[in-house]
């Protein structure tokens, strides 16, 4: 009788332990914008960006720098052609409302995850059925004279609606740069924030002449 109870109780391990596992399968399975999601905790994105830093995460010594919005690059305002983005003229509003990072680190490169929110906000001018929002990454070490380690430059579409105001959010997962040694690492800092100069095109290289 004792050794069928055993063995029962092993069985109601097995299956409780099997159930465990997928439970915890979707959950590693999380996409990264879920994940964003659940550091934006999920609350409206009307609130307003803060410089205050994301909760860290879990890697090891590694250090992830505070994320927050450069100075002057908070809104992105397009107006009417040949016009100034005030008053009338002014087709749309775009505005930084949260941000969250992650890091991992692999083979003395660190890699960074920043999720952005934000809005789009159509102007008296009336906004276009499509928006490009561009946005700039940047970790720069800080100090006297600051030092940009890594930049690029990335684009989300937003589709407008006749509610004039649409949220956006985007993902900047690919920012790697190489470990800083020792404490540098605390100087460190990423700088988010529209770069309109990101939408023109490159100039294409001159024609060689014929000889």
């Amino acid at each position: 009788m004792g050794e069928n109870r055993l063995a029962k109780v092993m069985a109601a391990a097995a299956v409780a332990g099997g159930l465990a596992c997928l439970t915890v399968a979707p959950a590693s399975a999380q996409s990264l914008t879920d994940r964003f999601k659940s550091l934006f905790g999920g609350k409206s994105d009307e609130e307003p960006a803060t410089n205050a830093p994301a909760v860290p995460q879990d890697t090891g010594d590694l250090t992830c720098p505070p994320v927050t919005v450069r100075a002057g690059a908070a809104t992105y305002a397009v107006a009417a052609p040949g016009k100034q983005p005030v008053g009338n003229d002014l087709r749309f509003q775009a505005t930084i409302s949260k941000m969250a990072r992650e890091c991992s680190v692999n083979g003395g490169v660190i890699t960074a995850r920043i999720g952005i929110q934000g809005r789009v906000i159509a102007g008296p001018a009336g906004a276009p059925a499509s928006v490009q929002v561009p946005i700039r990454v940047a970790v720069v070490q800080g100090g006297v004279s600051e030092k940009t380690i890594a930049t690029k430059a990335y684009q989300t579409t937003v589709t407008m609606t006749e509610g004039g105001s649409e949220p956006f959010t985007l993902v900047a997962e690919d920012l790697a740069y190489p470990a800083p040694p020792g404490a540098v690492g605390d100087s460190y800092i990423f700088y988010i924030g529209f770069d309109p100069q990101s939408l023109k095109p490159e100039r294409p290289a001159p024609k060689k002449k014929k000889q």
